[in-house]
């Protein structure tokens, strides 16, 4: 009997993963995906194929390609490792989909321009170049409830701030209890910065730094310095914002 009965799960088994293997992934997306994931183009099988393009919670990117993860499916989620080209750079990684429609992301990585990104932030006009590298990041109804890796930007250039460019900057991103925080710093900014961004899970969020003019700080960012109320002994501006994503 005992050798039946792994025959017979042997069985189904194999059986289940043919089925996976060769399930077109068009039918599956249709039937499962979670309203932020849009498709189009879509090529293959559930187990490895591709689409022409495709969005992520508002993100757009072109020419996915995935590769199912299947010792994900112990931890009940459908797992996946993905490329993908935005306008210009690239973003890759592992993918888990949870039932709820939970995305958690895995050694992600990613280069692209931030104009890619100026629609979802909400920042018109918003240039420069951003590099990402992220050990686990968990994104629920299109909100980050958990980020553990590092942002870099250069060449900045935020209308609302600045006309020109101010530069570049750096955040490194780690999960608490509360939410999820962030160290910010300037790596080669026109404006020495340094300050922690706390999200909570509430989707509110506080910044608060250290603003301090350098030699080669524009007259116009100096000016709406000094707006900020009157500087310590060392120069420095503290700046605190708040408000909700």
């Amino acid at each position: 009997m005992q050798v039946r009965s792994r025959l017979l799960i042997a069985g189904l088994v194999t059986l289940f993963v043919g089925l996976v293997v060769v399930f077109p992934a068009r039918v599956a997306y249709r039937w499962f995906a979670p309203d932020i994931i849009s498709l189009a183009g879509i090529s293959g099988s559930v187990w490895s194929g591709s689409a022409r393009e495709a969005q992520i919670s508002g993100l757009y990117v072109r020419d996915p390609v995935w590769r199912m993860q299947p010792l994900v499916f112990l931890t009940g989620k459908l797992g996946y490792a993905i490329e993908a080209s935005p306008s210009s750079g690239f973003v890759d990684g592992n993918i888990a989909l949870g039932i709820t429609g939970t995305i958690t992301m895995t050694d992600l990585r990613a280069s692209m321009s931030l104009q890619f990104l100026q629609s979802s932030v909400g920042i018109p006009g918003l240039r420069g170049n951003m590099n990402a590298q992220f050990d686990r990041l968990v994104i629920d109804d299109g909100f980050a409830v958990s980020a553990d890796g590092v942002l870099e930007v250069s060449d900045l250039i935020a209308p609302i701030v600045h006309r020109a460019s101010i530069g570049g900057y750096r955040a490194e991103f780690f999960t608490q209890e509360s939410g999820v925080m962030a160290s910010v710093e300037d790596t080669d900014g026109v404006v020495d910065i340094a300050g922690s961004l706390h999200v909570s899970g509430d989707r509110s969020y506080q910044f608060i730094g250290q603003l301090a003019p350098k030699r080669n700080t524009p007259a116009g960012l100096r000016q709406q310095m000094q707006y900020l109320g009157s500087a310590n002994d060392r120069g420095q501006y503290e700046l605190r914002l708040e408000g909700e994503l």
